[in-house]
C-alpha cells in the first residue's frame, strides 16, 4: 500500500528476498520505489534486522549491475546480523529502475544517491554509513563530499576518475566510435555494443573525485585488488591521499576487479561490514 514521505512518494510492497545459497535464509525485506527531482522511479530494497535501529547502509552499485549484486546481499547479510539496516537501489536505466539506460550520467546518479539519503534521514535513520563499488564508488565519493549527515564511507575498488578509465579500456579509436554511435562494448563481456551516449563520457570529464574528497572528513575505508583490470590502482593511491580524517587503503595482492576467487571476495565484503560496524555501532 502506498504511504507518503518527503522529500519523495515512496511506494511500498513486502516481497521474499533469497540469498545465494549458504549467504542465509529466506526472508522478507521491504521493496520500495522512490523518485529522484526529476520524477524518475528508482527501485530500492530495505532490509532491517530483527528490532528496531537507527543505523543504516546506503549500498551503491557497479556499472552495468543493480541493487542485487553479491556484494549488496553479503554485506546486508552482514550487517542486518549487527544490527545494522540496508538499502539497495538500482541506479537509474538499470535493475528495476526507469529509464533508458543510455540516457545515465555520473551526475544523474548522484541526484539519485542523495535522493535515497533525504529519504533515509526522513525516515528516522540517524546514523549513515554509505558504501560505493566502483562506479557506484565515484558516486558515493562525489554525494559524501557534499553532505554533513554521512557517520562513514566504504569504497570498493572505487572509479575516482571515470574518464581516464574509459579511455585506457576503450582506447581513442572507440572512443570515436562511442562518439560516432552513442555504443559502447559490453564492460562485462557481452557480445552486442551497449547504447550509452557520448554525453556520459563528457559528463564523466566535469565529475572527476580527487578535489571533492578532499572536503570528506569522516572515516573512510578503500578496499582494491592489486590485479584490478579495470580501475587502476593509482587512483585509489591518489584518493587515500586526498582524503581527510581516518582513512585506510586496504589493497589485496591477489585480487581482480570483480574480487573472483572466493578468499579475496571475503575478505573484502568482512572489512567492508567491520568498518561499517565499527564507525556506526558506536555511542553518540
Amino acid at each position: 500500500m502506498g504511504h507518503t514521505y518527503e522529500p519523495s512518494k515512496v511506494v511500498h510492497t513486502k516481497i521474499p528476498f533469497t540469498l545465494h545459497a549458504g549467504l542465509n535464509d529466506c526472508h522478507m525485506d521491504e521493496a520500495i520505489i522512490f523518485h529522484d527531482l526529476h520524477g524518475h522511479g528508482i527501485s530500492a530494497i530495505l532490509s532491517a534486522p530483527d528490532g528496531p535501529t537507527k543505523h543504516i547502509a546506503v549500498l551503491c552499485h557497479g556499472f552495468l549491475s543493480g541493487k542485487n549484486s553479491t556484494t549488496n546481499r553479503t554485506l546486508t547479510r552482514l550487517l542486518n546480523n549487527h544490527g545494522i539496516a540496508t538499502f539497495c537501489f538500482d541506479f537509474f536505466g538499470q535493475g528495476d529502475s526507469q529509464g533508458p539506460f543510455e540516457d545515465l550520467t555520473t551526475s544523474l546518479a548522484v541526484e539519485q544517491a542523495t535522493a535515497a539519503l533525504d529519504l533515509m534521514t526522513a525516515n528516522g535513520f540517524s546514523r549513515i554509513g554509505l558504501v560505493g563499488s566502483s562506479f557506484g564508488g565515484l558516486v558515493a565519493i562525489l554525494t559524501a563530499a557534499q553532505r554533513r549527515d554521512i557517520a562513514c564511507l566504504a569504497l570498493k575498488c572505487p572509479v575516482v576518475d571515470f574518464a581516464e578509465e574509459l579511455r585506457i579500456t576503450f582506447g581513442l579509436e572507440e572512443l570515436a566510435r562511442w562518439q560516432a554511435t552513442d555504443t559502447i562494448p559490453n564492460m562485462m563481456g557481452g557480445s552486442d555494443r551497449v547504447r550509452l551516449r557520448y554525453g556520459f563520457y563528457e559528463d564523466c570529464l566535469k565529475q572527476i573525485a580527487y578535489e571533492p574528497a578532499k572536503q570528506i572528513t569522516v572515516p573512510t575505508l578503500i578496499v582494491q585488488g592489486e590485479q584490478d583490470e579495470c580501475v587502476p590502482l593509482h587512483q585509489s593511491r591518489r584518493l587515500h591521499d586526498s582524503l581527510g580524517g581516518v582513512k585506510r587503503l586496504d589493497l589485496l595482492p591477489d585480487a581482480d576487479h570483480q574480487f573472483t576467487r572466493r578468499e579475496d571476495f571475503h575478505q573484502m565484503t568482512t572489512s567492508i561490514s567491520d568498518w561499517l560496524v565499527s564507525h556506526l555501532m558506536i555511542r553518540t
